[in-house]
């Protein structure tokens, strides 16, 4: 959050007494003895689990269609392979145009000539990296730098993009030549004929020049789509991508989707993916499969596509294909192979029946505008990957049923900087942007941003392989349609253009994290008349999009059940949900029989600190840092935002349920889960991201006169956590924001009744290296939860901390929703 930079030059000013709480049964603490930063499983991944277990246990770089079809076609130069069989460098660097790739020169002849010593992308001088953006991306400006292993979508100097674009796998006509060369039924008259019908023929490729043609040997062996080949082929663009529903009647109801370009797809018949039914094996190094082979638990199964959406760019028709998939549950854990078109193998995995699921909880998977990913990578290949990396090490050792994705799991702030966006966004003043029109170019930029944004980023590097493996439960924040949308003044909201910015963002939200179509699957707000039978719909669209709300209720065991609330949809300045909306979505909950844990996912904290003070100073009308940074005066331009010129800092506070405008809705919401729980005799925690920190909040019942609670925290019905668990992959806040959150965490709060208090648990004692923590309530690393069910009734939510920047491993501090005793 950009409000972190008031708390950076406020932290030398902070001191924080330790907060003590009763509450030692619920929080575990790690060990004293933590390995070094960098332990030698840290250093390299292979050491514990070598490619090809990786490819059988939960998709490999090289067997995993998301990760590199969009990366083949269009290279310079080729990709290396070591003597094991590995990729050398990454594999996610954004193509080169067609137009703009020079034609391939042929290698000559040598008895020495193999695919591991052809000179590759990620040599010392491809890898020079600028401060935003890159280069080599379409329409990259010169003074950006060469690619490194995430593409950075439009961010390059000045907003001058060019138009974000995103490269698709082979085609069908480079298949079938591959197929043609490799069987020796062809050779090329003339050098260069490769690049016939707008393709350059296949990086990796060797060639020997005699007489008067060229014979060409293609290294695809190692893609899926040519070794394990699709019938018929599909050019994907992003997928396959899987998501979990719910489950009813002791059927697993989830899906898959694929986005392909139809133009270099045989499309003669409905894609189709083939299930096969294994009981989950854990994998060791020795057989490191997740599955036992020769028995299957169910018939297989074929599924067929169903085309929920075309989107018809300026490259061509883009399909969208879903498949829903059913499957009854077993007395054992079932690992669940899927082939797409007969093509490669991959598994994700489903619990036993009657058994509560093991999941994962995450939130912010992107970074804001000015961070340079590489300077948080590590040794892994892009900034984005070391915690998913660990996430992914962790299924592999214990499998995730699925994974919670609770906001912004792509960030969309950068389509601000697409070329069509400039008139908009450099508009003088606050006139001339509530009445910038809305043209088709901007229309047409702004699908384009989305789509191109969503492929590169859902498909790339460990995030492709965990949303290719671990079934996504996904809710949206503000990023995943723009920065702060929703937050901004009725006037800038209602607005032609960031009203249409927000609708395709929701649709895109919808289609490429839920894989519904509103057009196809309709808004019935009848409970469980929806395709998906978790879906809640709201009863009337939003006041500035014109979709209903689309919350979820999702089964995740017999005894723990998740309510995602949609915080989007209807959100206004002054408001969150409708009250319609609570009613509906809490009497859904009502209905459930015989849970004990509730979970209820809110993007955003709401048992956090205040910020009020700092809101009444930036909302003030005559706040003298707004009125020079208005003016552009002392280099104080990027203190207001892009949108309506209000303070930078004010989107982000006036976001919190715990804001001066929403305070009465938080307050009403708290209080009617406390009803809740005590009616039907739950426990509901509250599960939250967006902060870019690690913290737990806690909500109790409050006796006058006693700063501690007074009741055992299982017989508290007040007692409810507040988990935050954010970034995943965004940079953490400076050392004064978490200093400054654990100084205003030890306020006490008014605005709650007399029973009831709140504060921030001191979870953090030790640090990550083992040495005494500075900052007990809020640890500003990277992370994620792993959460779990205990016999006793206690919900286990795991906080997995980044041990340090980069290093691809994790140190956990579990913390325990207690069960219900009163």
């Amino acid at each position: 959050m950009s409000l972190y930079r008031i708390y950076s030059s406020t932290h030398n000013l902070i001191r924080s007494d330790q907060i003590r709480v009763n509450l030692d049964h619920y929080i575990s603490r790690p060990d004293n003895h933590i390995q070094s930063t960098f332990s030698p499983r840290t250093r390299h991944r292979a050491e514990h689990l070598s490619r090809s277990a990786a490819a059988a246990a939960h998709a490999s770089y090289y067997a995993h269609p998301a990760l590199h079809l969009h990366t083949y076609l269009s290279k310079e130069t080729p990709v290396a392979v070591d003597g094991q069989g590995s990729i050398i460098g990454a594999l996610n660097e954004p193509a080169v145009p067609l137009s703009t790739q020079p034609q391939s020169q042929p290698i000559p002849p040598s008895k020495e000539t193999n695919v591991s010593n052809i000179p590759h992308v990620n040599d010392e001088k491809s890898n020079e990296v600028g401060p935003e953006g890159t280069k080599k991306e379409e329409g990259g400006k010169d003074d950006a730098g060469a690619p490194s292993g995430m593409d950075k979508g439009a961010m390059e100097l000045n907003g001058e993009a060019g138009g974000t674009r995103s490269s698709p796998g082979p085609s069908l006509q480079d298949v079938l030549k591959f197929k043609e060369v490799q069987n020796g039924w062809s050779s090329h008259a003339q050098a260069g004929q490769a690049g016939q019908n707008g393709h350059l023929g296949v990086p990796g490729q060797i060639t020997q020049t005699g007489g008067q043609g060229q014979a060409e040997r293609p290294e695809l062996g190692r893609h899926w789509s040519v070794r394990d080949r699709m019938e018929p082929h599909l050019q994907l663009m992003c997928g396959p991508l899987l998501a979990y529903y719910t489950v009813r009647n002791d059927v697993w109801q989830g899906g898959a989707l694929v986005v392909v370009r139809d133009d270099g797809s045989d499309l003669s018949s409905l894609p189709y993916i083939n299930l096969t039914f294994h009981p989950y094996d854990k994998p060791s190094e020795a057989v490191p499969t997740v599955h036992d082979p020769t028995i299957q638990l169910l018939p297989s199964q074929t599924v067929q596509a169903r085309r929920i959406h075309v989107y018809a760019s300026k490259d061509g028709n883009m399909s969208f294909f879903r498949f829903i998939f059913e499957i009854p549950l077993q007395q054992t854990q079932m690992a669940v192979r899927y082939r797409l078109n007969g093509g490669a193998e991959m598994d994700f995995v489903v619990p036993a029946k009657g058994e509560n699921m093991r999941w994962a909880a995450h939130s912010c998977n992107g970074f804001s505008s000015g961070v340079n990913p590489d300077e948080f990578k590590g040794n892994y290949p892009s900034g984005y990957d070391p915690v998913w990396e660990d996430l992914l090490l962790k299924h592999h050792e214990k499998p995730f049923h699925c994974m919670v994705g609770g906001g912004d799991q792509i960030y969309c702030d950068a389509l601000t900087r697409e070329p069509e966006m400039q008139p908009w966004i450099t508009a003088p003043d606050r006139h001339s942007k509530l009445t910038c029109p809305l043209t088709e170019e901007i229309r047409e930029a702004v699908d384009r941003f989305y789509f191109n944004h969503y492929c590169k980023i859902f498909r790339s590097n460990a995030f492709g392989r965990a949303n290719s493996s671990i079934p996504m439960v996904n809710m949206l924040d503000d990023h995943d349609l723009i920065d702060g949308f929703g937050t901004y003044d009725d006037e800038t909201q209602a607005s032609p253009v960031m009203s249409f910015v927000g609708s395709r963002g929701y649709f895109w939200f919808l289609i490429f994290q839920l894989f519904v179509s509103d057009e196809v699957d309709g808004v019935d707000p009848t409970p469980y008349s929806h395709t998906l039978k978790s879906m809640i719909i709201g009863d009337k669209r939003g006041p500035w999009i014109p979709f209903p709300s689309h919350s979820l209720l999702v089964y995740l065991g017999p005894k723990v059940t998740l309510l995602a609330l949609d915080c989007r949809a209807e959100r206004k300045l002054d408001r969150i949900c409708t009250p319609e909306t609570y009613a509906k979505t809490l009497g859904e909950v009502r209905k459930i029989q015989g849970i004990e844990q509730l979970v209820i996912l809110l993007g955003v904290p709401i048992a956090y600190p205040r910020m009020s003070f700092v809101e009444h100073f930036l909302d003030w009308k005559y706040n003298p840092l707004n009125i020079l940074a208005r003016h552009n005066a002392m280099g104080l331009g990027g203190m207001v935002n892009k949108f309506n010129q209000a303070s930078e800092l004010l989107d982000d506070l006036n976001d919190h349920w715990c804001a001066n405008t929403h305070k009465k809705e938080r307050n009403w919401l708290v209080l009617e889960c406390q009803k809740l729980a005590k009616e039907k005799q739950f426990r509901i925690t509250f599960l939250s991201g967006d902060v870019h920190l690690a913290a737990v909040g806690c909500l109790f019942t409050f006796h006058k006169g006693k700063r501690e609670p007074t009741l055992a925290p299982e017989q508290d019905h007040r007692y409810m956590l507040n988990v935050i668990t954010s970034a995943i992959v965004n940079t953490p806040p400076p050392p004064g924001a978490a200093k400054m959150v654990a100084m205003l965490g030890r306020n006490k709060h008014r605005t709650l009744p007399q029973d009831t208090d709140e504060i921030m648990i001191p979870l953090f004692m030790t640090d990550t290296d083992g040495s005494k923590s500075k900052l007990k309530t809020a640890l500003n690393r990277r992370n994620y939860a792993a959460v779990e069910y205990n016999q006793n009734g206690e919900l286990v939510f795991d906080i997995r901390v980044e041990k340090s920047q980069g290093a691809g491993e994790t140190v956990g501090y579990p913390i325990k929703a207690p069960a219900v005793k009163w």
